[in-house]
């Protein structure tokens, strides 16, 4: 991605967070200056990855495959006695048009809640043992307290204000409702850990190849540099 998709996409997120009056944490807010002279008090920000994050999967086509996420709070499986936190909580912005991937996760559980804007579309699949898509066999869903049985390959509407448990090693993919407008979605689940806990299927990247074609309006989660 260049650095411009990606400034207009934190930017695009900023003002998405604004209108559904969601209030980021300060880090959020820091820039580029700001962390190059932040000390060791901001390592649990470095260490577990909060912040900005943007994908586009390793595609080169963000607006069709790809979306923006802010990463509040989470642990570190890692360095669990440093940080003991067993849970995480996202926001992601979905704009019309784009697209999440198919994957599941080996570890986290998580609900993914509708905080605002149009509906979003959930394609639920099981998986077999050996972690393949299990496109034949009903899968059991959890919304806001409802448990139903749906065919393989459904999507799941989530309204603002609606939310989806997803269990281990449940695929799933997720797009806007056409016609409904960009979705400001919340991620509630146990750590997160987006280097190790995700498998999709097709393959695909999580992390973007940036060309630097402008300055970076904010650092990604990825590329805090060390404490001063």
């Amino acid at each position: 991605m260049k650095r411009s998709e990606i400034n207009r996409a934190l930017r695009e997120m900023e003002a998405m967070c604004e209108k559904h009056c969601c209030y980021l944490p300060p880090f959020c807010s820091m820039s580029p200056a700001d962390w190059a002279e932040a000390d060791a008090s901001l390592d649990e920000v470095r260490d577990c990855r909060l912040g900005w994050d943007i994908t586009d999967y390793g595609l080169g086509d963000f607006d069709r495959v790809g979306f923006s996420l802010i990463t509040i709070r989470n642990g570190n499986r890692a360095m669990n006695e440093k940080y003991p936190k067993v849970y995480a909580e996202k926001l992601l912005f979905l704009k019309e048009g784009q697209y999440s991937p198919n994957h599941f996760h080996w570890y986290k559980t998580e609900d993914i809640i509708n905080r605002g804007g149009g509906n979003v579309l959930i394609r639920v699949y099981n998986s077999f043992a050996d972690e393949r898509i299990d496109y034949d066999s009903p899968v059991t869903v959890h919304t806001d307290g409802h448990s139903r049985t749906v065919p393989a390959g459904t999507q799941i509407r989530l309204r603002p204000g609606e939310s989806i448990f997803i269990p281990q090693r449940l695929y799933h993919d997720f797009t806007v409702e056409p016609g409904s407008g960009d979705v400001l979605l919340g991620e509630v689940s146990q750590c997160n850990d987006d280097e190790h806990d995700n498998r999709f299927e097709p393959p695909v990247g999580r992390f973007p190849q940036i060309e630097e074609d402008e300055s970076p309006y904010r650092l990604l989660c990825s590329e805090y540099p060390a404490a001063k």
